[in-house]
């Protein structure tokens, strides 16, 4: 069949089989187009799915009392560099704005600190944990301890103390609450104790992930059921929150803690960034990895191994934009060598596909480990065209920035590494073209020292930009492949091949997993076989916009396997080059960036693209470069939005999923309806101006990090705590409709209290931070029973 042919040769491509073997070893019924739909992988109830949520985590309290400002003071570092200012040896400047980081009034808010706590609050069970994950290697107890043990411990007054992130608190918190109650049943101990292990941590803040995959099972769509598992994950995670701080003694001792969703790295870790060094940045925040990992010392090098590679990354991204023409001269303002991009946080949300897990998991099959991936790489080509649809609509990281911010070589972030010279430049020419930097008609760009650019800024009422969803620039989200080395040709191992590339320009480690916006889950790995989709940045609401994101994610995913195994779509209408795959991808970040329109090859070699741009009535030929069609994004999108109509109609119909099309055009098109500006309307809405632009880039910015760290946590608590009371109705109703077991699990936590009433009676103390412990473990109890159930029984 030509959907598989490649060139001659001992090619491995050539195993691949034709059109009518593949549809038989994947069990496609081709007898109708709803029996062809249903049988495709994805499809209706074949899809699982499960979350990797990363959380920002924040310390209150005074400097006096809080471990971050502790240890940036009584640090080598710290001394060192006021003895060198006192000798005269070094500028004043540095050591001027640490103290100022140090001492500034700050509201008392330390992003991403540890904590301080007396031993003695652990009990028996929790202190057990915290001794095994200071292993050097957890399965060979015999190995001791790590060699910086000493650094999770201190003496303070004559008494030992835990010192420890927010991170691993939460494990130990739980920890604490299933080792406290010997009297309860033996299986909910267990079941907490498994669910320990889904508390780790990303390179610097919090990462939780579902603590059971979801699936549709005739129970609602996939998103809702998996939006659902983190909202209970979330829930969870505050109420260990309020554990921690009165069962430890936090706020005995000044402390207070906050875990909460926040995309981009916190305004005042950017200024102690910009007065330490890289190393003693990695000290401070690079995640020491004491859970999820066997030997976490090692991956807490390979944490600092990230932090380094990317900021000498960033950095050698200055050359890429002098060879693109962007800058013109010698003078820039160099990036910092300490980047902080490690401290964005996302959410992956993973696709699975029970089907095709099957099917590999029995060698008798047919379906084997290469088909995975050659199928798998196409099918990624192709929902690639389709992500521009989800930054600003579904999930957003809101940033103002000032005119002084545009320097090219801070402004663009990783897109150096990430799309092709001429795509670049056409978005540097267009972002500047669209912001508020424009004197006597012509975009200027600042000039260097910050003094003078401020000056120009007031003068010429010089504003800068707004960003719907920063994090997608400032992350390194998505690697290029070179031209001997595509990332997405279906060969297996051409991943591999591309890090050392990319190892050899500087761009990359070989030890590091590759970047990409949609990764392959491959079965001999995981465990399960799928996708992971890694640009979500926040969500302003976790039901409607992440259950909604999950469900066009899924009908786009199985929309992909529908042009493949109808012939429709093959590997040489998307060809695997660099300029063709940064083509596709332009329309992504200028949808995160907000840039209305892109160019595109007249004569692109990607017919799968033109099909598309084929739906779009008025475009026209750029005049500025010519061979390039202009296409304005929104009329893209809406190209988009009718090619899933007209292919995806069955699935559309089968999936259930005739809400999440209309719910899409609204938040395309409509700046309320959309999660950013759900999300700006929360964080203006205490302010009399409502228009981000009207506001300076740090006044923003700071307004959006307190929104994030109150406002909107507790509207999220809020939205938890409701599904909560569902779904522990469901469960109550299941206990007196013939489930004794449960009801005596029920009954032993409570102690005889109605469920109902008891959830009600605390629903305000949880969303206030107030709960007694008594209360708090009851909840805690009440959300592990819910999850093991959930876990065993998912319908």
């Amino acid at each position: 069949m030509g959907l598989y042919a490649r060139k001659t040769g001992p090619d491995p491509m050539n195993a691949v089989p034709d059109m009518d073997t593949l549809l038989r070893i994947m069990e496609i019924n081709t007898g109708s187009s709803d029996e062809f739909v249903r049988s495709l992988p994805f499809s209706a109830e074949d899809g699982t799915a499960g979350v990797e949520n990363e959380f920002q985590a924040a310390v209150l309290g005074k400097k006096e009392d809080l471990d971050l400002a502790r240890t940036i003071e009584d640090s080598n570092y710290y001394k060192n560099m006021v003895r060198r200012v006192e000798s005269g040896d070094t500028s004043r400047k540095k050591i001027e704005a640490l103290n100022k980081y140090l001492n500034q009034d700050r509201d008392n808010i330390w992003e991403n600190s540890w904590v301080r706590f007396p031993r003695r609050a652990l009990n028996s069970f929790s202190n057990l944990v915290f001794k095994a994950d200071l292993k050097s290697d957890k399965t060979r107890p015999d190995y001791g301890t790590r060699t910086d043990a000493d650094h999770f411990t201190l003496m303070k007054g004559g008494e030992e103390f835990v010192r420890i992130p927010v991170s691993y608190l939460l494990k130990l918190a739980l920890a604490d609450v299933v080792g406290s109650e010997e009297s309860l049943y033996s299986f909910l101990r267990i079941a907490g104790e498994k669910m320990m292990a889904h508390f780790l941590n990303d390179n610097t803040s919090p990462e939780i992930f579902s603590f059971y995959p979801a699936a549709a099972n005739g129970s609602g769509s996939l998103g809702k059921n998996i939006a659902r598992e983190t909202l209970i994950r979330f829930l969870l995670t505050q109420v260990l929150v309020q554990y921690a701080q009165k069962k430890f003694l936090l706020k005995d001792h000044g402390q207070e803690v906050r875990v909460f969703f926040s995309s981009s790295p916190p305004l005042r870790q950017k200024e102690l960034n910009d007065c330490i060094s890289d190393s003693f940045y990695r000290d401070l925040f690079m995640s020491p990895c004491l859970s999820g990992w066997t030997r976490g010392q090692e991956k807490h090098r390979y944490m600092k191994l990230c932090h380094k590679v990317l900021s000498r990354s960033h950095i050698n991204g200055i050359s890429k934009l002098k060879e693109a023409g962007i800058i013109t001269s010698n003078l820039v303002v160099l990036p910092n060598t300490s980047n902080m991009s490690l401290a964005n946080n996302g959410t992956h949300i993973s696709l699975g596909s029970k089907k095709l897990g099957r099917l590999l998991a029995d060698p008798g099959s047919g379906f084997t480990p290469f088909h995975e991936k050659y199928l798998g790489d196409l099918a990624i080509k192709i929902i690639e065209h389709f992500l521009c649809l989800f930054p600003g609509a579904y999930s957003a990281s809101p940033l103002r920035l000032n005119f002084e911010d545009f320097h090219p070589e801070k402004a663009l972030g990783f897109l150096p590494h990430e799309i092709d010279y001429t795509h670049l430049r056409m978005i540097w020419r267009r972002w500047k073209k669209k912001a508020d930097i424009r004197v006597l008609g012509s975009p200027v760009t600042p000039f260097g020292p910050a003094w003078l650019d401020r000056i120009i800024s007031r003068v010429f009422l010089l504003r800068g930009d707004f960003i719907p969803d920063a994090r997608l620039i400032d992350y390194f989200v998505s690697v290029m492949s070179t031209d001997q080395s595509p990332s997405l040709d279906g060969r297996p191992g051409n991943g591999d091949q591309l890090k050392k590339d990319l190892a050899q320009m500087g761009v990359f480690d070989e030890d590091m997993p590759l970047y990409q916006l949609v990764r392959l889950r491959e079965f001999s790995k995981m465990g399960y076989t799928g996708f992971e989709y890694r640009y979500y940045s926040m969500f302003e609401s976790i039901l409607s916009d992440m259950g909604g994101a999950a469900d066009l994610q899924n009908l786009v995913t199985a929309l992909s396997f529908q042009y493949i195994l109808s012939g429709k779509v093959n590997p040489h209408m998307i060809p695997d080059t660099p300029d063709v795959e940064s083509e596709r991808r332009q329309v992504f970040f200028c949808s995160a960036l907000n840039i209305p329109t892109f160019y595109v090859k007249t004569r692109t070699r990607n017919v799968f693209f033109l099909s598309i741009l084929s739906r779009i009535p008025k475009t026209r030929q750029s005049r500025r470069y010519p061979g390039y069609t202009r296409v304005r994004v929104r009329d893209y999108q809406q190209a988009l939005i009718e090619t899933i109509k007209a292919d995806g109609r069955d699935l559309i119909r089968v999936m259930g999923l005739e809400d999440t099309l209309s719910g899409l055009e609204a938040r395309l098109f409509s700046s309320s309806a959309s999660a950013c500006g759900r999300l700006v309307g929360g964080i203006m809405e205490t302010s009399r101006k409502k228009d981000p632009m009207k506001l300076r880039g740090e006044v923003f910015n700071q307004r959006a990090e307190a929104y994030f760290i109150d406002g909107l946590r507790k509207k999220q608590t809020a939205e938890a705590f409701s599904v909560l009371q569902e779904e522990c109705e469901k469960m109550d109703h299941g206990a007196g409709s013939g489930d004794p077991a449960l009801r005596a699990a029920l009954d032993l936590i409570l102690k005889g209290r109605d469920l109902s009433a008891f959830l009600e009676s605390i629903r305000q103390p949880c969303l206030n931070d107030t709960l007694d412990l008594e209360d708090i473990r009851k909840l805690i109890f009440l959300m592990i029973l819910y999850t093991d159930r959930q876990a065993r029984h998912p319908e």
